[in-house]
């Protein structure tokens, strides 16, 4: 039986998306998660929901604990991941409020832990594939059910990872999308990466909140920016999620 786990975006805990909820405090051997797990259920399918930066988003993004919250998340069973999650745009046709369906990612953190194996056992290496680190049957879902409900949305998109919480330079933000990126935030890549690493399937939906700081012609990303927009727009976020979550199976 499937137990999907969310992680991220406001409005999860909204006691109209979610029945029989429930919170579990849990502890892993990499410390605790970024928030109690709430458990319930949506649709008729199981569901776990958890704060990326905490339920009151006290937790920056570099000092979320992302390896308790994905061992955690595996030791209650969680067998599917979706992930939500604000966004800047690197594209002028990616618009605020667009949603965009990732499928690539490019990290350039420089101070997390980004493994589960602090080492190898003898002559038993470990390397995460990670050619195509978004599950594609829960991608698909998730663009058919934009489509249907008539979303803008973007099927595809290539997201860049910062270390946060400071924004981009000017200059950061050309090179990023000079190097193809068509969206950037400060969680997705260390969260994909863990969740591969640990075998759950894992999906990210991004909502786009500004452009960061590339365009000439409005002010530069701001925290306050974002937070409107993403409030603006927040309903779509969960209705879609709560569309997709039934036709997720084992």
């Amino acid at each position: 039986m499937a137990i999907i786990a969310v992680i991220g975006g406001s409005g999860l805990d909204n006691p109209d998306i979610i029945s029989s909820s429930r919170d579990v405090t849990v502890t892993t051997s990499f410390g605790a998660p970024s928030s109690p797990l709430k458990k319930g259920i949506i649709g008729g399918v199981n569901v776990i929901l958890l704060a990326r930066h905490g339920r009151e988003h006290t937790i920056p993004p570099t000092q979320v604990n992302y390896r308790a919250n994905i061992s955690a998340l595996k030791a209650e069973g969680c067998t599917h991941i979706l992930a939500t999650t604000a966004v800047g745009s690197l594209r002028e046709e990616i618009k605020r409020g667009d949603l965009i369906i990732v499928d690539q990612f490019i990290d350039f953190t420089k101070q997390r832990k980004m493994t589960f194996h602090e080492s190898f056992e003898t002559n038993k290496p470990v390397h995460c594939a990670m050619a195509d680190p978004y599950d594609q049957n829960i991608r698909n879902l998730l663009i058919e059910e934009c489509r249907s409900r008539k979303y803008s949305f973007h099927p595809m998109g290539t997201v860049v990872t910062i270390e946060g919480p400071r924004f981009s330079s000017r200059a950061e933000s050309h090179m990023f999308r000079s190097w193809g990126a068509d969206i950037i935030n400060m969680s997705i890549a260390t969260e994909t990466v863990l969740a591969n690493e640990a075998g759950i399937p894992y999906a990210a939906v991004a909502m786009s909140t500004d452009y960061d700081c590339w365009r000439t012609d409005e002010e530069p990303v701001s925290w306050e920016a974002i937070a409107k927009v993403f409030a603006e727009n927040a309903e779509k976020v969960t209705t879609l999620l709560t569309g997709v979550i039934p036709k997720i199976h084992d």
